[in-house]
């Protein structure tokens, strides 16, 4: 878990780097000014599927200040995660956030947003000030409470 204490001690947040979005398109950019939380996943993940989304869904129900992305980001089964599948997945697990889809970088086999934050898996919560800073990743299950204190921190804190 990294969790960037004070603004002066974070950096901007990479732009998300997506081949696709489900939903309306949401960069980082169009997001300054709002804290945003963006959940890592892979729609054959199961700690994404037991944790990692519904804790997104319950964030973007509890917390409408907060904008919350998905980032569907494929590491590994490529044939069988492509738009088709995750469309109807994304249907059928009532997924109301918006998704974007992490460009594949087949040069590093990575793709490419992952990379840029150095995510090591999935699932992964990053938090994004309202300045647009990184300030939080964090790799697994993430406790309620320690989330919930720390959007309401990045909430407290002023507008730039």
């Amino acid at each position: 878990m990294e969790r960037l204490e004070a603004a002066g001690s974070a950096y901007p947040a990479p732009e998300l780097d997506v081949s696709r979005w489900f939903g309306p398109e949401s960069s980082l950019a169009q997001l300054r000014g709002r804290v945003v939380m963006i959940e890592a996943f892979q729609m054959l993940c199961p700690g994404c599927l037991s944790y990692g989304l519904p804790q997104a869904q319950r964030v973007q129900r509890l917390f409408p200040e907060v904008a919350v992305i998905g980032l569907h980001t494929v590491f590994e089964h490529h044939e069988v995660t492509g738009p088709d599948a995750l469309a109807v997945f994304l249907a059928e697990f009532g997924i109301p956030f918006p998704v974007a889809v992490d460009r594949h970088d087949v040069d590093h086999g990575m793709p490419v947003t992952m990379r840029a934050y150095a995510l090591q898996g999935t699932p992964s919560t990053i938090l994004v000030d309202r300045a647009g800073n990184l300030r939080f990743t964090h790799l697994g299950a993430l406790a309620e409470l320690q989330l919930g204190a720390m959007l309401g921190e990045l909430l407290a804190e002023p507008s730039a």
